[in-house]
């Protein structure tokens, strides 16, 4: 039955280089396409996509590169700020993480303005970081030295959270700038009120296969997900600690779970990276196996659309785009 659901991309952005990252910004840009950002081997490319679900007059996909950043290193995790528009006095804020456990924010009027700013405080690889989503004036990472720190704009280390295994994934709550979610590589979700610093809900995955990935559905915050060896796991956050469904997925070990913005029921699992080929399986929580399954040359990186149900991976030279009907996932 899975052979019949593999599809080539539905579209494709050619690139200059290997792509090890990409990310939809997932709030409002002040204009009709989305920005994304994708980087690599020493760079960052920001632009808009405009797709032709949104626009009738757009054949496929429509990339406008806006400006191309320099990178010390190899971009290995990114993440937007709120504060990133395009209407009014454009400003671009985003913020990366490299192999040298540094992390960078970087600010630009795309014209003459342009500002890095280093951050230093991890002990080893950082895996994930966030901008706090309702202003934007705080980043949370998480790393392989067991913490979660949090950040001010100028560079500051505000706080530090002391975990019990690597920190894989970090999701902000939408609306309650006080609360955190962090997915150790152990298999425990912790939430945390900032306030105190303290935990005040986990999750158990009970499996024995290490957490790659997790991520806080933030269009109804009920729902939690997460990869773990092959499996992606559930978990409804007012029943129980442990999921509430789980499905084997990928014979490669599953690597990335996004939750789509557009739709609550719908989420994306990759596989890890492989020499030839990675997959990209789209799933519906109504249906036992996934409704998409796409392949791309060693993929890498995973993002939703805020609007569309609409996917983007990185891939060898290109990013490639899979969209889902709607109709046919909301049955």
């Amino acid at each position: 039955m899975q052979e019949d659901l593999t599809r080539s991309p539905s579209y494709t952005v050619t690139c200059e280089d290997y792509v090890h990252v990409v990310e939809f910004s997932p709030f409002s840009s002040g204009s009709p396409a989305s920005l994304l950002a994708y980087g690599g081997n020493q760079y960052v490319v920001v632009g808009t996509c405009l797709f032709q679900e949104e626009d009738m007059e757009v054949d496929g996909v429509q990339f406008n590169a806006l400006r191309v950043f320099h990178h010390d290193l190899r971009v290995d995790a990114l993440a937007w700020s709120p504060e990133s528009r395009l209407d009014r006095i454009p400003t671009i804020r985003f913020c990366t993480a490299a192999a040298d456990r540094k992390l960078r924010l970087l600010t630009s009027d795309l014209q003459d303005q342009n500002e890095v700013k280093v951050m230093e405080g991890h002990g080893s690889y950082i895996n994930h970081l966030v901008f706090e989503p309702t202003e934007g004036k705080q980043i949370a990472s998480v790393s392989d030295d067991h913490t979660c720190r949090l950040w001010d704009l100028d560079g500051n280390e505000t706080a530090v959270l002391r975990l019990r295994s690597p920190g894989m994934s970090v999701c902000w709550h939408p609306q309650d700038v006080f609360k955190l979610m962090v997915a150790e590589k152990k298999g425990t979700i912790r939430f945390y009120d900032l306030v105190t610093q303290q935990a005040i809900l986990s999750l158990d995955c009970g499996h024995s296969g290490p957490l790659m990935s997790a991520d806080w559905c933030l269009t109804n915050t009920i729902k939690v997900g997460a990869v773990v060896g092959n499996d992606w796991l559930i978990w409804d956050i007012t029943r129980s600690s442990y999921p509430q469904e789980k499905r084997p997925a990928h014979k490669d070990k599953a690597r990335l779970f996004r939750w789509s913005v557009a739709n609550e029921n719908l989420f994306a699992t990759t596989g890890c990276p492989g020499k030839i080929s990675s997959q990209v399986f789209i799933h519906h929580l109504g249906h036992p196996q996934p409704v998409m399954i796409g392949s791309s040359s060693v993929g890498s990186g995973l993002s939703w659309h805020r609007m569309l149900p609409l996917c983007v991976v990185g891939g060898d030279r290109k990013l490639c785009f899979w969209t889902t009907e709607m109709s046919l996932v909301d049955v």
